[in-house]
């Protein structure tokens, strides 16, 4: 199996310790990792922006990287969704095909075609789990409290799996962390209240950490919780990329 690192471009730009936690936590769990995906955008941004022409360009290059490999694997779950869902409405032909189908999400990689529900680890702290709004309701890799479905997913299998962790209740467990891309440029006012939101959520619940599976939604959530306007406990709440928190608890 050929498995690809493909590294999304603002975190390679802003959060490069969750790929180099990726990339550790892969080849300790015996894949041998290519790192010659030569693709540095997927195209989002610009899709969402409504740039087609710009969007169309990044999804056929990163199509043509995604060619030779059995496998892409990705710290996000909005890129996932991106290639999964959109890429072959962008490059319509067999490559595009062939991208979407062959790009994972780390965590449903590892509990999917790794077959490893559970990982050996230690992980002794109180965590919040985060999954982020594509990885939740594009994706399907989590429980929809709208559909009054429990808490579950790949990236809930593998903490619950892990010894010592435990997994706060929060009050409303499947809400926007209101990032949302652009949206927090468009409404920041809104977008900031929504993450205070959540942040007010999981230090009630004494979380000492925060995690995701989506480094956008942990960078939006530092930075509220740097703000002078929010609780000072949010200030102390330690917040993981899930392969960063999986690297560290399997070392």
């Amino acid at each position: 199996m050929r498995v690809a690192l493909a590294v999304p471009c603002y975190v390679d730009q802003l959060r490069p310790e969750a790929a180099r936690a990726t990339l550790v936590l892969l080849e300790r769990l015996g894949c041998k990792v290519s790192l010659a995906f030569d693709a540095p955008c997927c195209g989002q941004p610009m899709n969402n922006a409504g740039a087609v022409a710009d969007a169309r360009a990044a999804a056929t290059n990163w199509a043509a990287s995604a060619g030779v490999f059995d496998v892409v694997v990705m710290p996000s779950g909005s890129c996932t969704h991106h290639v999964r869902h959109h890429l072959p409405g962008l490059v319509d032909n067999d490559r595009g095909n062939h991208a979407a189908q062959v790009t994972f999400e780390l965590c449903e990689f590892i509990t999917g075609p790794l077959g490893m529900a559970h990982l050996p680890g230690r992980f002794p702290h109180r965590v919040a789990m985060h999954l982020g709004c594509h990885a939740q309701r594009g994706l399907r890799l989590g429980g929809s409290s709208e559909l009054h479905q429990p808490v579950s997913g790949p990236m809930h299998s593998l903490l619950c799996g892990l010894e010592g962790l435990t997994l706060v209740p929060l009050d409303r467990v499947d809400e926007c962390c209101g990032f949302g891309g652009s949206f927090a440029v468009g409404e920041p006012e809104l977008s900031v209240a929504m993450g205070r939101s959540r942040l007010a959520d999981y230090t009630s619940h004494q979380a000492e950490v925060l995690v995701s599976s989506d480094p956008s939604c942990l960078l939006h959530l530092e930075g509220v919780a740097r703000s002078p306007l929010v609780l000072s406990a949010a200030k102390d709440l330690r917040t993981m990329h899930i392969a960063e928190l999986l690297e560290e608890a399997t070392r």
